[in-house]
């Protein structure tokens, strides 16, 4: 058994690594720099925790969420490694502490077990979490030359990249790094880079070769994949957002989740919406204050059965296993964004739900963002591609899994799990259709965006059409007949396929494309999805997600009898008791997992217990007489 392999199985109660992990921790062990992506749940922290564990000097993490860098600490902490944490959401005192814990050594600091000893040398913490503002001030940056450290992590490693959709300038100071630790490692991680983010990252973190043009960029960059194959995938247009959210929530019933609002006024209404209809539904915002959002995190983290109703403000690093769904009020605002929110959904790899509603108006408004953000134009021409993109993933008609792997470089098979492959779309000529948008898109100049457009189309007599005399035009009610959603889904498609250009920089312009002229000329047919066939094709995809929901609980837990699991809910109900007893959340005690593999073999000793997944020598030192009283009674 290898030193890696060691620690693995004695502190984290593995038997064997996942896809990917040996091979990164073997090259960080090697002194090598590098860039790994990796799909989340995949097992990131484990990469560069137990090289910190085997080096004999520090090893540096820096995050940017205190929320994050709390939840890794409780994970380290409760399988005896004596961490570090330095950040504002602690008093000064705290802190102080927590650097002594550094330098000095604590007898046992911080709950650290002596059964970790040896990882912890004498009591002092080899790993420090800290934010990349506090790292790259002059005072700390002096006291860490003195650690000489062996290591600098650099999570949620996107945030480096000026071309990634979440780029944060205080990350942009961490290429000083290279420079100011020669002697010292960098591995940076992420779970979501497209090539041209990984190509930035890497070069600012590591720097390249001496030579011509650019140069090679040092270090190594490991892609381990972006799919996550147990979240399903599903688009629907919106109509009627708040109706078509409580049948979602019928669906995941008793389960933890998110779902996703654009404003923080939504987020509020949303909550009030699903505590009226029962669900134990919290918000989370900036617009909060600091303590009501912390308190609603530690809910939502330690509760079972709560749904977290945010803004984009609650995301990154949300390291909570058993999240069975995230459900998308708004449209994100990049391909990206997507990835990373769905993301944060069956960590544990059990099955779980992702859905996204969506309208013209959500487009409209991500423009709007887009251009009122006060970026430079080629920052702003990124952004709107970005969102181009996330346009037509949700409007095609094929497998979503293949275009979401496709955006970020990869190929996939048919999934099998997202609605288009589950209900293929019925694909019908439109031709006639969307000859009565184009028209009147061309008979008033081009100038107006698509709810004007509908308005010529169904022949509204709006104030605005009999002003500028468009009631006299020839197209003027040609398409009464259609109904306004109707034509809304029909212009996106129609902007999908490219016969309709939507110009986000001028709001939501609507223009005829070449491709748009040769429909209008008879030249060219258009077919789109049946929208009509859609709306049935939602219910009974609906109707399915209420029939599935057994089996979203995560395919181990759905292979167990009816004895182990009555005995698996009172195993859930000890962990509560001790995670309200410890102030930390369930998982830290015992994830999902742990208790499904111990309801399932029964372990009735120490040596039993250790067999079961998760379990360390710490472990059950702490918890494992309770779960095996539990198991016996």
């Amino acid at each position: 058994m290898s030193p890696a392999q060691s620690v693995l199985k004695s502190v984290f109660g593995f038997d064997s690594f996942r896809l990917g992990q040996e091979d990164i921790i073997d090259d960080i062990v090697s002194g090598e720099n590098l860039l790994a992506v990796m799909p989340t749940g995949a097992g990131k922290s484990l990469c560069y925790q137990i090289p910190a564990l085997l080096f004999d000097k520090p090893t540096i993490i820096i995050s940017p969420l205190v929320a994050l860098i709390d939840n890794q600490v409780a994970g380290l902490r409760a399988n005896g490694i004596n961490v570090a944490a330095i950040h504002s959401g602690q008093s000064r005192a705290e802190n102080v502490a927590q650097w002594r814990s550094v330098t000095h050594g604590l007898d046992n600091a911080n709950g650290a077990s002596s059964l970790a000893s040896e990882y912890n040398d004498n009591g002092k913490a080899k790993l420090l979490y800290l934010s990349p503002e506090r790292l790259m001030s002059p005072r700390m940056i002096a006291a860490i030359t003195a650690l000489d450290p062996a290591m600098f992590v650099i999570d949620e490693a996107h945030c480096v990249s000026k071309w990634g959709p979440a780029f944060r300038p205080e990350y942009a100071q961490l290429q000083e790094l290279k420079t100011l630790f020669p002697n010292a490692r960098i591995a940076a991680f992420t779970a979501t880079a497209d090539a041209l983010t990984r190509e930035d990252i890497a070069a600012n973190l590591f720097g390249r070769e001496a030579g011509a043009g650019k140069g090679t960029i040092r270090g190594k960059t490991i892609v381990h994949g972006f799919d996550r194959p147990n979240i399903s995938l599903a688009v629907s247009p919106a109509k009627g957002r708040n109706q078509q959210l409580l049948a979602l929530m019928q669906s995941v019933k008793g389960q933890s989740g998110i779902v996703y609002c654009l404003s923080r006024k939504t987020t509020e209404n949303v909550t009030t919406l699903l505590q009226q209809n029962g669900y134990k539904a919290l918000p989370y915002h900036a617009g909060m204050e600091a303590g009501d959002r912390f308190t609603n995190l530690e809910r939502f983290m330690a509760e079972e059965a709560v749904t977290m109703v945010a803004t984009i403000a609650f995301g990154m690093g949300i390291d909570k296993p058993d999240i069975r769904f995230v459900f998308h009020m708004n449209l994100p605002s990049s391909m990206e964004a997507y990835y990373q929110e769905i993301g944060r959904a069956g960590r544990d790899g059990g099955q779980a739900l992702s859905h996204l509603i969506f309208g013209m108006d959500d487009v409209r408004l991500r423009g709007q963002f887009i251009r009122d953000d006060g970026s430079d134009e080629n920052h702003q021409a990124r952004e709107l591609k970005r969102l181009d993109a996330l346009i037509s993933f949700c409007e095609a008609s094929t497998c979503r899994r293949q275009i979401l792997m496709q955006y970020f470089g990869q190929t996939s098979d048919l999934c099998g799990n997202c609605d288009n492959c589950e209900n293929p779309p019925k694909m019908v000529d439109s031709t006639e259709h969307i000859r009565h948008v184009l028209g009147a898109i061309e008979a008033t100049g081009g100038r107006y965006g698509p709810a004007y457009i509908s308005d010529i189309v169904r022949g509204a007599s709006v104030k605005r059409a009999l002003d500028l005399g468009h009631d006299r035009l020839d197209v003027f009610g040609q398409g009464k007949y259609m109904g306004k959603p109707f034509l809304q889904a029909l212009m996106r498609q129609a902007i999908n396929a490219g016969l309709i250009h939507s110009d986000l920089e001028r709001y939501g312009v609507l223009s005829v494309t070449p491709e748009g002229r040769a429909i209008l000329s008879g030249e060219a047919i258009f077919k789109c999805r049946d929208i009509a066939a859609d709306q049935k094709r939602a219910k009974a995809s609906q109707s399915k997600a209420n029939g599935a929901r057994g089996r979203r609980d995560g395919p181990s837990e759905s292979e167990l009898g009816q004895a182990d699991r009555a005995l698996l809910l009172r195993l859930k109900a000890r962990r509560t008791e001790l995670a309200r007893a410890s102030g930390v959340p369930a998982y830290v005690i015992f994830s999902d997992a742990a208790l499904i593999d111990m309801a399932r073999k029964r372990p009735a000793s120490r040596a039993d217990m250790l067999g079961v997944s998760g379990v360390g020598d710490v472990k059950f030192e702490r918890y494992g007489i309770d779960f095996l009283s539990v198991i016996s009674g």
